[in-house]
């Protein structure tokens, strides 16, 4: 069992080197990477305060981990900054301060998708080598913090989608296992939905406002029926019937009800906040919904109602996640850049990964905790979570990441709101994606 789990995550490591390989062959900025990787360990003088610049910390865990440094460093606190729920807006404000070189921001929490961005406009730091227990990561996600041969950020936590989904009503309507596709979950919705019990529920549910999320859920769909956004060659690769049969899915889930009308706004949270609520008997999501799903203190309706597998394929493909996650890294414009390494360091040991498991379901980046017994039994979406791992596809890895998202997001959106019919957003969204290729 652990040769094949060893194999596993060796085949993941090799296929997303493959794809960042293949997407960054295109893409512009300096060959001289490595050479100020070498000399990076001069670059981090440099003590006292500085800043952690996050997303917002729900669980509370990032913020156990602050506090512990800080009681142990009283010369060199750190302050939690956090940002907007939106991805895009928390990535704005991230390049807005980097564009003008404000010391504001030290520590970065970038999603793995913004690395290959910030290191090509030398808006983050080459980490020293030997910096960080990297052998002792799930290679995909050492991947992701890598640009051009050169270490930019520290992983701080891996992700894969799920599909969180109602074991009782399952049940309660005759159905003995999760579905693997959607025309079995559109079935089993079919039966759940007519059950007294399922009144006023909608079936299904991902994140499909105009942001990042639907960057994610959109690529998941066109992985799911057998596509990919770029091919092998790394050239734009929407405009194809894979892509239309993904895109379509979503489409007319949508039209035909399946998914409720208002999930057109939803964000990663919402998503969770309506299953949670019990308005939902499928939902795809990421793992660090898992705490609150699980809440004992009267906030969720499904304890012990639910249960988590891997996302559904479509027209006989298997389901693929889009890989997530997020890197710490820090920023060339900070005074105390020693402190802000010692910080990361600390802040992605493995012992404080572990201990973070406490309050949140964010998957370490620790193949020996995410096969721990003692965790996977507090924690036992894991192995589903290695499973989707081993299947994930990687978004755009490109210097023009910004533009390249937004050019999905708005025809992907376009297709979902009805603006225009599938076929025709995405030849627009081909046409988008090779202009910015050939720039």
């Amino acid at each position: 069992m652990r040769q094949r789990r060893h194999n596993r995550r060796i085949l993941l490591g090799t296929a997303v080197l493959t794809i960042s390989a293949l997407a960054v062959s295109g893409c512009g900025g300096s060959s001289g990477e490595p050479e100020a990787q070498q000399d990076a360990a001069a670059a981090f003088e440099g003590r006292g305060p500085i800043n952690y610049v996050s997303s917002r910390d729900a669980s509370g865990a990032a913020q156990d981990t602050i506090d512990k440094w800080n009681a142990e460093h009283p010369e060199e606190q750190v302050t939690f900054i956090e940002l907007p729920d939106s991805a895009d807006q928390q990535r704005q404000q991230l390049v807005q301060n980097a564009q003008i070189e404000s010391d504001t921001f030290s520590v970065l929490n970038l999603d793995v998708v913004w690395t290959a961005e910030f290191a090509a406009n030398r808006w983050i730091m080459p980490l020293p080598e030997g910096a960080l227990p990297t052998d002792s990561m799930v290679p995909a996600a050492v991947e992701t913090a890598t640009y051009r041969d050169t270490f930019y950020g520290a992983p701080y936590y891996t992700d894969g989608a799920l599909l969180y989904h109602r074991t009782d009503l399952l049940q309660a309507a005759g159905i003995d296992a999760p579905p693997t596709t959607w025309e079995e979950m559109t079935a089993a919705c079919e039966k759940v939905l007519a059950l007294p019990e399922a009144d006023g529920m909608s079936c299904y549910a991902g994140q499909f406002d105009k942001n990042e999320a639907l960057t994610v859920n959109f690529t998941e769909a066109v992985g799911s029926a057998g596509g990919q956004l770029y091919d092998d060659e790394g050239a734009p690769a929407v405009d194809t019937p894979e892509a239309l049969a993904g895109l379509t899915q979503l489409t007319e889930a949508f039209n035909e009800g399946l998914v409720p009308s208002d999930a057109i706004t939803y964000l990663e949270e919402q998503g969770r906040r309506a299953f949670q609520e019990g308005k939902l008997v499928f939902l795809r999501n990421w793992p660090f919904v898992y705490s609150s799903l699980t809440a004992t203190d009267g906030s969720s309706a499904v304890v012990d109602k639910f249960g988590i597998s891997a996302v559904p394929g479509i027209g006989g493909n298997p389901g693929v996640s889009t890989l997530g996650g997020r890197n710490l890294a820090v920023s060339p414009f900070t005074e105390n850049k020693a402190t802000a390494l010692e910080f990361i360091q600390f802040f992605t040991s493995e012992e404080e990964s572990k201990a973070r498991l406490d309050k949140s379901s964010r998957a370490p980046v620790y193949p020996s905790l995410l096969e721990d017994p003692a965790v996977v039994e507090n924690r036992p979406f894991y192995p589903t979570l290695l499973e989707s791992l081993e299947n994930a596809q990687a978004r755009p890895q490109v210097v023009q990441y910004g533009a390249t998202t937004t050019a999905i997001q708005e025809e992907a959106y376009a297709a979902l709101t009805g603006e225009k019919d599938p076929e025709t957003a995405l030849a627009d969204m081909q046409a988008k994606l090779e202009e910015l290729a050939a720039d």
